[in-house]
């Protein structure tokens, strides 16, 4: 299975975020460029995952982005759930739908992919990961010792 980007990037956008020191707030241009993604994309992706309470967004002059909830609240088979449209194949207008056994095995391996995700949280890709905080360039309280 192969997620979209915009999913990908979302992932990447709340892995961003949650490599940031506590309260730190980022920008979507910081977002950005981290990835090398467009802005436009970018801005429509923390759109989504401020809707669903992953991101929180401050408006004004000392605003930005930063995680909406714990990093550790953030499990991300459901967060590509919120994100991915999650039907493989379209079997309306094929004639061997009535007796075509594919969909219920595609739905299976779908649901097997995502409670493989459910076992890990956000704070999960970013313990003792002291190689992407360093890829990120973010400083992180345990780097700095």
């Amino acid at each position: 299975m192969q997620l979209t980007s915009f999913t990908d990037y979302g992932l990447r956008a709340l892995i961003y975020l949650a490599a940031l020191p506590a309260g730190q707030m980022a920008s979507i241009t910081e977002v950005t460029e981290a990835y090398g993604v467009s802005r436009n994309h970018m801005v429509k992706i923390i759109n989504q995952l401020s809707r669903a309470g992953y991101v929180a967004a401050v408006r004004g002059k000392n605003g930005g982005i930063r995680l909406g909830k714990p990093a550790a609240e953030i499990v991300i088979g459901q967060v590509v759930r919120d994100m991915e449209p999650l039907q493989i194949v379209n079997c309306s207008p094929c004639h061997i739908s009535p007796a075509c056994r594919l969909r219920k095995a595609l739905h299976d391996a779908v649901q097997s992919f995502l409670a493989v995700l459910d076992g890990y949280t956000l704070a999960d890709l970013l313990e003792d990961n002291h190689p992407l905080y360093k890829l990120l360039l973010v400083e992180h309280p345990s780097l700095s010792s």
